[in-house]
């Protein structure tokens, strides 16, 4: 619909939202695909329940779901379908399974082989978006299970990255990765290069048989120097952050095992299925996608803040940043015409309890604040008792805080227990006020396995995706993003030969810095 703001269906659920529970009276826990997600410090009441769903059906959500699972043209911008359920699917959709089970095939098969052959001690990855931050984070968090080989990813374009990447390790001993859909990227493509230089010179005799490439564009893989017998396929229906489903997560299955690589799939299959089968009014990542509709377009949160209580998912912070502000950092809906009420939330935060001794003051002080939330493991991976009840304890408590808040009374009488005199006291309770009723989600995992980590990761993408249908735009393209791609490409060349035609339709400021940085590139 392109005027959602004035459609029967929002202008309900949107005066239901400013009249719902803020309190958390009612207790609303969902489970699915063995997370517990607790939806009761968000926005409800029966009546903005129904609201949710009578706008779901407005939007057409139904039949976008089915498009989904189906191979729709779910990015109508780009005239694709975004299939990547079908890389998890236990059985593929018969258009594309027998390019999925042999794409599986040929992974198993290559890993098995080094595995058998005991190659390579390292692994390098090279991606960046949607090719790097799936892989590293589930590298990362997992890596206190069994770990095969030492793993280093380099994204940046920035060459402290890729030597940084490569310090220490043994070039004959290492195997390369490079992840890129289009084999166009730049970043991939230019810290390929300088490993294929790194190797010969430590006498790597043929460093095309260290590298392995996963893409579309195949041609370019090979015209590169990558063996077909080492290029992996991926399709123009997987989007590159939705593509750790796939081949790119050959570094998952070199790194952790193919087992775990599995265990991945089969937790977001599993989180699939729930969000295909689950009434609405119990399907978690739909009611976490209007939870946050009613944040950011009914109740003004401009942002969304994320605390994972457990120190191995400091990536889920940049990968959901990706996910969300990639795939909903946008103002155009399906016809074109600007989205008629706020869109896509700023994404931030980190681990607690760091985040508590940086951020957490804004949040329970601020004016507005931001709904959070909180990501909890309710078993630890080590046997620190302790540690881990004051861990829990402070999500716990951070969460009902901010909840909870603190009023000029309550805060006066704290004060007051101390004794002075009045007037500072009041003044010091004035301090001590914290709005309170700030939205929060806690979504607590059985264990970090990689079963519960791919159901993470898919309950996230499918509340991206509702989102997606709720607001009417498409999560699936990435416009903004090839646009800076364009003059980033011109201004490389620019600043290697620079002059009156090449800056001639760059602001001032651009201009100026594309003539004054040059020389030093030029020199080197």
């Amino acid at each position: 619909m392109s005027n959602l703001a004035h459609s029967p269906a929002w202008i309900r659920f949107s005066a239901e939202c400013k009249l719902a529970d803020r309190d958390a009276q009612h207790l609303r826990i969902l489970d699915a695909a063995g997370l517990r997600v607790d939806l009761s410090a968000q926005a409800w009441s029966p009546r903005f329940e129904q609201a949710g769903l009578t706008l779901l059906a407005q939007q057409g959500f139904e039949a976008a779901r089915r498009d989904l699972f189906e191979g729709g043209l779910c990015n109508w911008t780009e005239g694709r379908a975004a299939w990547h359920t079908a890389l998890r699917a236990p059985e593929p959709p018969a258009a594309v399974a027998a390019e999925v089970r042999e794409g599986r095939a040929r992974l198993r098969r290559f890993v098995e082989g080094v595995n058998a052959r005991n190659a390579y001690r390292n692994v390098v990855h090279l991606g960046i978006g949607g090719s790097d931050w799936g892989p590293r984070l589930a590298v990362e968090s997992l890596a206190g299970h069994d770990t095969r080989r030492t793993v280093r990813f380099a994204s940046n374009i920035d060459a402290h990255a890729i030597d940084d990447a490569l310090a220490g390790l043994d070039a004959q001993d290492t195997l390369v990765i490079i992840a890129s859909k289009s084999f166009t990227t730049t970043e991939p493509l230019a810290n390929a290069a300088r490993v294929v230089e790194w190797m010969r010179q430590w006498g790597v005799s043929d460093p095309y048989r260290h590298i392995v490439a996963v893409t579309a564009n195949t041609a370019a893989a090979e015209a590169f120097g990558i063996s077909p017998d080492r290029i992996f396929s991926l399709w123009d229906w997987v989007g590159g952050r939705y593509s750790v489903w796939s081949a790119i997560g050959i570094t998952i299955a070199l790194v952790l095992g193919l087992d775990a690589f599995d265990a991945i799939l089969a937790g977001a299959a599993a989180m699939d299925q729930h969000f295909l089968e689950a009434p609405l009014t119990a399907n978690a990542p739909v009611q976490m996608a209007l939870a946050a509709v009613a944040n950011r377009s009914v109740l003004g949160f401009a942002s969304q803040a994320i605390a994972p209580y457990d120190a191995r998912l400091r990536h889920f912070v940049p990968w959901l940043q990706q996910l969300e502000m990639e795939s909903l950092g946008k103002n155009a809906v399906r016809n074109g015409t600007p989205a008629s009420v706020p869109t896509g939330a700023t994404v931030w935060g980190m681990p607690g309890t760091d985040g508590q001794h940086t951020f957490f003051q804004w949040l329970h002080q601020d004016a507005t604040g931001a709904p959070v939330d909180f990501l909890l493991c309710k078993q630890p991976d080590h046997n620190l008792t302790h540690h881990h009840r004051l861990l829990l304890a402070n999500c716990l408590a951070q969460r009902s805080a901010l909840l909870r808040g603190k009023s000029y009374e309550q805060a006066l009488e704290e004060a007051q227990r101390t004794g002075g005199d009045p007037e500072q006291v009041a003044w010091l309770a004035r301090h001590r006020v914290h709005p309170g009723r700030r939205p929060s989600t806690l979504i607590v995992l059985p264990r970090l396995a990689p079963y519960s980590l791919g159901a993470l990761l898919a309950l996230y993408e499918h509340k991206v995706f509702t989102q997606g249908v709720l607001w009417d735009i498409n999560p699936f393209d990435q416009w903004g993003v090839e646009f800076g791609k364009e003059l980033a490409n011109k201004l490389a060349h620019d600043l290697t030969e620079p002059g009156p035609s090449g800056v001639s339709d760059l602001d001032p400021s651009t201009a100026y810095w594309v003539e004054a940085l040059s020389p030093s590139v030029k020199s080197r």
